[in-house]
């Protein structure tokens, strides 16, 4: 198993990823053009680490970069955590999620967070057995534009 940090040469690990995210969150969505994901990529306040099997992708994580008023460190707000289904149970959730928060931690984020649907019981389930400080609930409301 090697987990790394994707840079904005790795379109095709990054695609990857996306497909195991369709899979793994049942989403029928179309994957956006190589333009997109390549400019994403290129982007400083978006990170995606991949744990890879035998130069395989076979899940990741993708880091939204969230810049505060209240303070000059910013906030790291892990958005899609997936692990191929065949892969699952072996522990590289834990370890994508340790790792992307020892990077932030290097590089002086004041901390990072995730979220998870309260009837998502798997979803819940895992991140409770992740090394986490504080669980909050809280209500999501979403605008349709």
């Amino acid at each position: 198993m090697e987990i790394k940090k994707l840079n904005s040469d790795s379109l095709t690990d990054f695609k990857s990823l996306i497909e195991i995210f369709k899979e793994v969150f049942e989403n029928d969505e179309p994957i956006a053009n190589d333009e997109h994901l390549g400019k994403l990529l290129s982007n400083p306040d978006f990170f995606v680490f991949v744990v890879m099997t035998n130069s395989k992708v076979v899940g990741g994580l993708t880091i939204y970069v969230l810049h505060r008023y209240y303070g000059t460190k910013p906030i790291a707000y892990i958005y899609d955590v997936g692990v191929s289904h065949d892969y699952q149970g072996q522990g590289l959730g834990k370890a994508l999620i340790a790792t992307a928060c020892n990077f932030c931690k290097k590089n002086d984020f004041e901390d990072a967070y995730v979220e998870a649907e309260s009837d998502d019981i798997y979803a819940v389930n895992f991140y409770r057995k992740t090394k986490f400080s504080s669980e909050l609930k809280a209500i999501h409301f979403t605008y349709d534009l």
